[in-house]
């Protein structure tokens, strides 16, 4: 790649920012998650988990379910087909950017 084809500017922004980027990061290796567990693995508050979850579900990445298990609320994400293309769309502009 030379310095002419740079183009930063081609990573997809609703998955560049850090928590959107990790939640995409697990739900690709994994088929769900539940809301909790994505709150332990990213670190991320309830509300700042929520916010993002939101603009990725709005986009039509991940997909949210929620039900409730012996009364209690469950959510449940999973990475949508949409959402896995993007994904991999996005790393492929991570390696084109690395020259890799």
């Amino acid at each position: 790649m030379s310095k002419d084809d740079f183009n930063a500017g081609a990573l997809d922004e609703i998955i560049h920012g850090k928590l959107r980027l990790a939640i995409m990061a697990y739900l690709s290796a994994v088929s769900e998650a539940s809301f909790t567990e994505l709150k332990q693995k990213t670190e991320a508050s309830d509300g700042n988990l929520s916010v993002h979850m939101r603009k990725l579900e709005e986009a039509g990445y991940i997909a949210v379910d929620k039900s409730f298990v012996d009364r209690r609320p469950r959510t449940t994400l999973t990475l949508t087909p949409a959402g896995r293309k993007a994904w991999i769309a996005y790393l492929d502009e991570l390696r084109n950017l690395t020259g890799r």
